[in-house]
This record gives structure tokens, sequence and C-alpha cells, in this order.
């Protein structure tokens, strides 16, 4: 990305009001181009959410810095414009990696951080955040981070509509806009990296196993989901059962930890000796169940409902 250019750019832009619509427009734009979608000012309108006169001032702005050129109804970036749009994509992304890895921020605030971060970021510091993750290759979501110099990891796949039944595959994408969409998934636990295998594949429904329990989605949230087959021999927590199923004096391996799990809250499994190979035992469930005490190695840890449904285990036969 040629920071020279996109740095006068980014001078002409007289209010932080001004800037925000157009840095929120190159990034529709350079979405719709990624997805190989047609980009017009009925799909601009709805995704920034302003007026008709609103969003004619913004095309305006854009063309007018060289950023897009509007032909027959459709809006299309520049090279510059592609540039600009790379540089804030790779901001918001690199946000919410950091968000994710190193903070206790809530999963659906990630996102509306990332967004009034990406406009008040330097180059400089996005070059801190990217050196502090070790230069990152994904979002939280599955979403490619755009290096330095704009280019990304390609990685191919399929919705998960569309994945035939009883074939196994990887999530490695989660749809985050529209929010609400978003949050119906990760509310099933759901996460870039899991496994799933495909039950049933209908026009009604979509039924599946994900870290060995069952899910069932409409295939319209489905279609939110983007998965990459693999070989059954590659599956890892089939037949394994969570933390949470262990019940009082059961013992049981570590199998893994959960891609869910990241950040502080991994590192401090870690510390606790929670790894693969780890014997565990659970030792005291509160009335509730939550939270509940295991022990490993020798030691006691309280861990919560929402902890341990994330550890993998394999049940032993106890001696």
């Amino acid at each position: 990305m040629p920071k020279r250019g996109i740095i006068a750019r980014i001078k002409k832009i007289k209010s932080d009001e001004d800037k925000i619509a157009v840095e929120d427009a190159l990034k529709h734009l350079y979405d719709c181009e990624f997805k190989k979608l047609d980009c017009s000012l009925n799909s601009l309108t709805g995704n920034l959410g302003l007026k008709p006169n609103q969003i004619a001032q913004v095309i305006s702005k854009l063309e007018s810095m060289s950023l897009v050129t509007l032909f027959n109804g459709k809006i299309n970036l520049t090279e510059h414009g592609r540039d600009y749009a790379t540089r804030v994509v790779r901001i918001h992304r690199l946000w919410e990696r950091y968000l994710a890895e190193n903070t206790s921020v809530s999963e659906n605030e990630w996102h509306v951080i990332a967004e009034e971060r990406e406009h008040e970021t330097t180059d400089e510091v996005a070059e801190w955040l990217s050196a502090r993750l070790g230069n990152p290759l994904v979002d939280p979501h599955g979403d490619p981070i755009p290096n330095k110099s704009g280019e990304i990891l390609s990685k191919d796949g399929v919705t998960l509509n569309n994945l035939g039944e009883e074939k196994y595959a990887r999530i490695i994408h989660i749809e985050d806009e529209p929010k609400e969409v978003y949050a119906q998934l990760t509310a099933f636990g759901l996460y870039p990296g899991m496994q799933i295998k495909i039950l049933e594949n209908t026009k009604d429904k979509v039924r599946f196993l994900a870290d060995g329990h069952e899910c069932l989605l409409a295939p319209v949230l489905a279609a939110n989901l983007t998965v990459q087959e693999i070989d059954k021999k590659e599956i890892v927590t089939e037949n394994f059962d969570n933390l949470t199923a262990l019940e009082i004096d059961e013992v049981a391996t570590v199998v893994g930890i959960s891609n869910a799990m990241r950040g502080q809250q991994r590192r401090r499994m870690l510390d606790f000796g929670i790894v693969p190979g780890t014997t565990i035992y659970t030792r005291l469930k509160s009335l509730k169940g939550d939270p509940s005490a295991y022990e490993v190695r020798g030691a006691l840890i309280a861990l919560r409902k929402n902890q341990s449904d994330l550890i993998h285990i394999k049940k032993l036969k106890a001696s």
C-alpha cells in the first residue's frame, strides 16, 4: 500500500464526521469487491444508515478524492481507493484480534469497538498492534487481515448450507454482520477452527455436530458460516466430552482446549497445567453446577461452566 498517496487523501478530509463516512463507505466497497458483489447507491445507503442526500455527498467526496468511479449506477474502487480501504480493514481486524487476545471485552463488542478505533489509529499504532500480535493472518471471526503491503491470505471454502450430509469440515469464517445474526451464531458456541459433521441438510434445516454437540440452524443462518471440508482422520473432537460433563470423583484426561478460549483465559488454563494428556478430576460442584472444583496435578482449581465447556476431555475408568 503506497502510504504517501493514502496519507495525502486522509489530510484532504476536513472533519472527523466526513472521515468516518468516507472510511465506512470504502470499507463496504472493499467487502463487496472481496465477495465479488456489485455495490450500488442503495446498498451503500443501507450499510451506512445515511439518508440519500448524505450518501450523495459521500460519493461526491469519494469521487473528488479519486477513490471511486461511478458508472451505470455501480460504484467501484480505484487503485487509490482500494489501498485506502485495505488500510482501514487492516486496522479494524487488528483491533478485533487484539481485543480477543488481550482483553476480557465481550465477543459481541469486538466489532463495535474496532469500528471506533479504526478511524483514529495511525499507521504507527497499527504496526505496533501487528507486531504485538505476531503479525496475525486472520481476525477472530476468520476474516483475513491484510498485511502491511495489502496482501491477504486466501482460503477456499463453502457456506455451511452447501456442505453435503455426512461430510466433515472446519469452520474458517463466521460473518460478523449483521450483528444480530452474529449474536445468534455465537450463542451456539460456534467459532473459527471448530470441527463439524453434517448430519442432515435440507431446504428447511441444517443439523450438524459441532465439537461433538448437536446444533440445528435454518439454512439462512447456516449461509453465514464458511467451512473447509476435512478428512475424517483430522477430526479430534468426535466422541469426546467437555469438562462440564465430568461428574464428581470421575477422572478424565485432557484432549485439548477449544479455540474459542482465547487470550488471558487460555493462558490461565495453561498456567493451571490444563494441557493435552493432563489427568483431571471433578471434586466439587455447587448446587447450581457453577462454578465447579477440579483437581489438576494435586491442586484444586475453580472453573465456571463457560470455561469448562471449552475444555475437551476423554473420560477414564477409575482405578
